[in-house]
């Protein structure tokens, strides 16, 4: 990269912005998140006007609804986004506590403490919502942040990000530390995931075709944060109403969102009774369902293929499978999942606790709908994104994920 242009000076900025923040008291990083949560609440019409340009943007584009649901921000969601930010005052600060520590023989001290990686870099696409919780998360754990939030969003972002400088600097911090790249468009944000120097970590989030494209390209080191192939189970001995909530919650809550349902496999001792009835309060609700052979007996109505079972819809659509025993219904999950989420329901301790010993993703459910997949219901107060891969974070990322470690040592003359 050129030492003479925009962009590297912003990195620059933020880099340097980021050393004073790693050592920011844990007093000042709070106040300037309380100030930050004021601030939403004081710019709640400027916020909405801002979003507003981008929804009618996103409507002329024609996005689809999952995105504009995605992209949207309303007075209910903008309180919520500041009350998350002071869930997070409220936690821990994780910079300095020590994993683990030991006295050696000789009388050194070794502690494996704490640190702010540096700069958090973010790729996401029509979320300003993850504008705010990212900031906040990595002010909390002494990072700074480069947020490329797309053209869908930028409006709203502009917004948010300047509100988050001015409170930062309001407590004393540089406001450096919190950037935005969207006015350097898709150049910046194939930039940003060469900046290695300048960007200690880069997390993407969105679809699957951006996260595969930060995974491939950057030379950033990358938590992966995968797309949401979720699936439930429900097995043979699975109560009624049980099976129904759960399912229900699932797919039809927010299917817009990376932890609703998209498959649903069901043993074929349900297909008799509990399958036909959940099949149809989906289809009341609006959900398409794609089933194979037995489950259109029971009342899907349109054939599935190969393709429905690795397609994330993030829409009010639903691949059905029937299958014959514990071990197809793994088998298919590990055959098709991305790694996110998935749910058991069952009243058969053996089976759940196989379930939950077999399948590999970042978070296994028995009984609970996998809307639960979330920082803020994990007590996390938001979330980076939720990590499919398996290197230092897996599942919801908060405060802890945020960090690295380092070792310090203390003697008292020793040698080797």
């Amino acid at each position: 990269m050129s030492s003479n242009d925009a962009f590297v000076d912003l990195l620059t900025r933020a880099k340097q912005a980021s050393r004073k923040l790693a050592t920011a008291t844990t007093a000042t990083k709070n106040a300037a998140l309380e100030d930050m949560a004021r601030a939403l609440e004081g710019a709640i019409p400027e916020i909405i006007a801002a979003n507003e340009l981008d929804l009618a943007r996103g409507v002329e584009n024609n996005i689809g609804d999952g995105l504009l649901d995605r992209l949207r921000l309303d007075e209910e969601r903008i309180l919520g986004l500041a009350a998350a930010v002071r869930e997070i005052i409220a936690l821990p600060d994780p910079v300095g506590q020590i994993v683990r520590g030991s006295t050696l023989p000789n009388g050194i001290t070794i502690a494996q403490t704490r640190v702010p990686f540096g700069v958090v870099g973010a790729i996401y696409e029509a979320r300003p919502n993850v504008t705010v919780d990212i900031a906040a998360l990595a002010l909390k754990s002494g990072n700074g942040a480069v947020l490329r939030g797309g053209s869908a969003a930028e409006n709203s972002n502009r917004v948010l990000v300047r509100l988050i400088q001015e409170s930062v600097r309001r407590s004393g911090i540089d406001g450096n530390a919190f950037q935005t790249i969207d006015p350097f468009g898709r150049e910046g944000a194939g930039r940003l995931m060469r900046a290695r120097g300048y960007v200690d970590v880069l997390i993407p989030r969105g679809s699957a075709g951006l996260i595969s494209t930060v995974v491939n390209e950057s030379t950033v080191p990358v938590i992966e944060t995968g797309a949401g192939i979720v699936h439930v189970y429900v097995d043979a001995s699975a109560d009624f109403d049980m099976a129904h909530s759960i399912v229900v919650n699932a797919k039809t809550h927010r299917p817009s969102v990376c932890n609703s349902a998209e498959t649903l496999l069901v043993h074929a001792d349900q297909v008799g009774e509990l399958l036909p009835s959940i099949l149809a309060v989906l289809e009341q609700r609006g959900v398409v369902l794609y089933g194979d052979e037995r489950a259109r007996a029971a009342g899907a109505r349109e054939a599935a293929t190969d393709e429905t079972w690795a397609t994330e819809h993030l829409d009010l659509a639903m691949g059905v499978r029937v299958v014959d025993s514990l071990d197809e219904a793994i088998a298919h999950i590990d055959t098709y999942s991305t790694k996110h989420t998935e749910s058991i329901v069952t009243s058969d301790f053996a089976n759940a606790e196989r379930f939950l010993a077999e399948v590999d993703s970042a978070v296994v459910m028995v009984n609970s709908s996998t809307r639960f997949t979330d920082g803020g219901e994990f007590g996390f107060g938001a979330e980076v994104g939720i990590s499919t891969q398996k290197m230092h974070a897996r599942g919801p990322m908060g405060l802890a994920e945020l960090t690295s470690t380092k070792w310090l040592v203390r003697g008292t003359g020793q040698i080797r």
